[in-house]
């Protein structure tokens, strides 16, 4: 189930990991994408100039994968943006990033409330493979992050809640009152510097095209994971396609594959 998109990427020599959360490693907020498109639709459709339903559910989709992996507070940007253009009076972003709070909290807090009462495993909760495929990392002496789009409060106690924290030198999320140096380009870039990384040292693990295609432009290696939230196994062929699209190296359905994926990552090239 390991696709090796780019055979020829440097091995080796990895010494730091990046970790997107949502999607990659935790599966607390799944669904996520459904109450956006809710939301989206609710909004979109009050407006004056709005296409048919059938012609918006298909663009709000698009929008919406288009987006994954950015910070929240961007994508209810872009969604006041369009409801603008469809002659509407939008909120601000941060009235609609509320409101999906809100609603996305609800859903992630009832299945905390799960795990802390025993009715519930974190393992239930987590990409399949992820505990295992990070402690590997750490048995290999690699340096582990997380940089996520989502409020990095919500992520440092989700990731807590999970029991996956201790295996990361370093927790960042989003922060609204600065979003441009707590954006995925960002964390990663100071990662590098703080590293001293060279090309092939960096390996980022993520769903979404931004921390693909961040990770790229600084000489590292993209391992997409497409992971399949519903089922759980399996690869979603459209995060396949975005982040293939965004320059991914490897693409995995989840860490399920662990053993395989160090091969691939730390042995040399043949």
């Amino acid at each position: 189930m390991i696709e090796l998109v780019n055979p020829n990427f440097l091995r080796g020599a990895i010494r730091c990991a990046v970790f997107d959360f949502d999607g990659t490693l935790s599966l607390l907020r799944e669904g996520w994408h459904a109450i956006m498109a809710t939301q989206m639709f609710e909004a979109l459709r009050q407006t004056p100039a709005c296409e048919s339903a059938g012609e918006l559910g298909p663009f709000i989709d698009d929008l919406i994968h288009a987006t994954t992996g950015q910070q929240t507070i961007y994508q209810m940007k872009r969604l006041a943006e369009e409801v603008a253009q469809r002659g509407g009076q939008p909120a601000t972003p941060a009235t609609y990033k509320r409101e999906f709070a809100e609603r996305i909290l609800a859903r992630a807090n009832a299945r905390l409330a799960a795990i802390h009462a025993g009715e519930n495993s974190a393992e239930a909760w987590l990409v399949p493979g992820a505990r295992a495929w990070l402690a590997t990392l750490h048995t290999q002496g690699i340096i582990c992050y997380i940089a996520s789009g989502t409020d990095e409060e919500f992520v440092r106690r989700e990731s807590a809640a999970l029991g996956i924290a201790p295996y990361f030198a370093g927790i960042f999320g989003a922060h609204d009152a600065d979003p441009k140096n707590h954006s995925k380009k960002a964390i990663i870039a100071r990662l590098v510097a703080q590293h001293a990384l060279r090309p092939g040292e960096l390996v980022t693990f993520g769903d979404g095209a931004p921390e693909i295609a961040d990770t790229k432009a600084v000489g590292g290696i993209g391992v997409g994971v497409a992971s399949n939230e519903d089922t759980r196994t399996g690869i979603n062929a459209r995060k396949r396609a975005t982040l293939i699209a965004a320059g991914a190296d490897v693409i995995v359905p989840d860490f399920s594959v662990g053993e395989t994926l160090r091969a691939h990552l730390f042995a040399p090239a043949p």
